[in-house]
């Protein structure tokens, strides 16, 4: 609120009175800069979210916009957020990933794009923020590859799938000279007025673009993209041009990241112009908190991990003996490569299941630009082990069990998933409909894989492939 009316404030300043002018003053500062010297109020200087950005920006918008009356009031603010928004943006080392998700990272970097713009004008030079934080001038192209050929996000932990302008990356673009970053920006932009509307950052889009050219903005060289850090994802698609692409995301890291999710070797796949492979992304947090749930709990055994769409069980990836994923422990990308014929991304995320399996190697494949692999590798421990392979879809399915196959459609597309494993298995369906009272329904969504019983002692291979059929 104090970046808006200090904006609002600054802009107008010529077209008010004297006493607007006080009355407004006097809200910036005692309804914005005081609160934010109290404990009571500012546990975000030392914070590592969005928080941290947002308010930070907020009140250094604030000590600027009334300075004239109050002129050693700025530098003691600014001084005070160059302190404190490093330890947020520390969580974009080292490649530029946000450890929240796509959905927060267009917020809290939007903010601190605003943050540093309005420094570098304020001092008339370029900011060290900059050069100390390699990682943070780096996630333009994490904003890029997050986006599928359906215009999809990978919405891991708690975010939803939509995608939409960015006024950010315009400011990355002419901060790296790299215009191709544009590259979804300039689809919004053409799109024309409807897709903007909700886009209340727009106006900034307009001063970060100045002098860029979206005739330069070519689609990138790469095709695969990794980012390590707290929260490490691959990115992979057979296109940037063609709508029919082939998109595969897969997610590492631990669930107790911020707004993450226990979601770990999780996986999404657009093809033919469908999202095959779908995450629910978040459930509106009034709706929970307001039924009582302790939602921001993030411990093994916290009712976080009861809520249907937060725990491992409905998202695309592992499951042992019903158990849940431990909140403790995480992964990363531990290979990766580009190759013509088999682009892949490893993650050994046996970590995240201590206790209920020896080990757990994921391998997520796109196969001759044609059609996905994921291979688990898993070694069983001295007990006869349940596991259970599971990926959220809104294509209908239908069970071939002698072929060990799923065939899903939508939109009049059609995709086949089918098994290869040396253990007998089970095709299986699960209702998303839960029976807490607490959840959001899941109308329209379907819980497609197959479950198998793993022998003590034993190593077994589950190869599933997604071939989209054209």
């Amino acid at each position: 609120m104090t970046l808006a009316v200090s904006i609002w404030y600054d802009w107008t300043y010529n077209y008010l009175s004297k006493a607007s002018r006080g009355i407004i003053s006097n809200a910036i500062i005692n309804n914005g800069i005081k609160p934010s010297m109290s404990p009571k109020y500012n546990s975000w200087l030392t914070g590592t979210n969005n928080w941290n950005q947002v308010c930070n920006t907020g009140i250094a918008f604030g000590a600027i916009a009334i300075k004239e009356n109050n002129p050693e009031l700025p530098q003691t603010i600014i001084n005070r957020s160059f302190a404190s928004l490093p330890k947020s943006m520390k969580g974009y080392e080292p490649d530029g990933n946000y450890p929240e998700g796509f959905m927060y990272l267009g917020y809290g970097t939007t903010f601190n794009v605003f943050f540093i713009s309005a420094m570098e004008k304020y001092f008339g030079k370029e900011m060290f923020l900059m050069d100390k934080m390699p990682g943070f001038a780096r996630t333009g192209s994490y904003m890029l590859n997050m986006v599928g050929p359906t215009g999809k996000s990978f919405n891991y932990s708690d975010c939803n799938n939509s995608a939409a302008l960015n006024p950010a990356i315009f400011w990355f673009a002419q901060k790296e000279k790299n215009p191709g970053l544009l590259w979804n920006e300039k689809k919004y932009i053409t799109a024309g007025s409807r897709s903007l509307r909700g886009e209340r950052f727009l106006p900034a889009a307009i001063l970060w673009g100045a002098g860029l050219k979206f005739d330069a903005a070519v689609p990138p060289k790469l095709n695969l993209w990794v980012g390590q850090g707290e929260t490490p994802v691959c990115l992979m698609r057979t296109s940037w041009i063609d709508k029919n692409a082939i998109f595969l995301g897969l997610k590492a890291g631990p669930p107790s990241a911020g707004h993450s999710h226990m979601d770990i070797g999780s996986f999404v796949m657009d093809a033919v112009g469908v999202r095959w492979a779908s995450d629910y992304g978040y459930q509106d947090y009034i709706a929970l908190e307001s039924k009582g749930v302790d939602l921001w709990n993030e411990k093994q055994f916290s009712q976080r991990w009861q809520v249907f769409r937060y725990n491992n069980m409905s998202h695309n990836t592992l499951t042992f003996n019903d158990s849940l994923q431990r909140v403790v422990w995480a992964s990363k990308i531990d290979s990766y490569a580009d190759n013509k014929d088999n682009m892949f991304a490893t993650s050994d995320i046996s970590q995240v299941y201590a206790g209920q399996v020896k080990k757990a190697i994921r391998t997520c494949s796109i196969i001759n630009s044609s059609f996905v692999t994921v291979k688990d590798q898993i070694s069983a421990l001295s007990a006869p082990t349940k596991v259970r392979w599971t990926m959220l879809t809104e294509a209908e399915p239908k069970l071939i069990q002698s072929q060990n196959a799923i065939e899903l459609t939508k939109n009049g597309k059609k995709l086949v998933l089918k098994v290869d494993s040396k253990v007998k298995i089970t095709l299986k369906t699960w209702s998303t409909q839960s029976k807490n009272e607490f959840d959001a329904s899941n109308t329209g969504t379907y819980l497609v894989g197959l479950e198998a019983q793993l022998p003590a002692n034993s190593t077994t291979t589950l190869l599933v492939s997604l071939t989209p059929q054209k």
